[in-house]
């Protein structure tokens, strides 16, 4: 199980992330996830939607009811234009600290 300050400080990159992928409502967006980390984070709804929230708050997503498969109506979330230019600087920094750690847990052989 991941820190709850590292999984803090990626969620809103993972949602942009999935987001890119197409639309989706948050009940899918806390799946997709436990998926693509091997349950090794764990969102809970009380997390998601205040995140979910503030993005919209500040332009990033949007979001629109619609009926879901069952018929019932879910609340869908979509990226919005500078959500899609959030994302492109969120993934340069966590590339730049993905390779730094990477410099530091594989380092190469000194040449002595």
């Amino acid at each position: 199980m991941l820190s709850k300050e590292l999984v803090a400080a990626s969620t809103t990159t993972l949602i942009l992330s999935i987001l890119s992928e197409g639309d989706c409502y948050g009940y899918a967006l806390i799946q997709r996830v436990q998926e693509l980390s091997d349950g090794e984070i764990l969102w809970s709804e009380g997390m998601l939607y205040p995140v979910l929230h503030w993005m919209e708050k500040e332009k990033l997503i949007e979001s629109e009811w619609r009926e879901g498969d069952l018929g019932r109506k879910r609340k869908y979330y979509r990226l919005c234009k500078a959500g899609t230019k959030a994302l492109q600087q969120e993934q340069k920094q966590w590339m730049t600290v993905h390779s730094t750690l990477i410099k530091l847990w594989n380092p190469k052989p000194s040449s002595i």
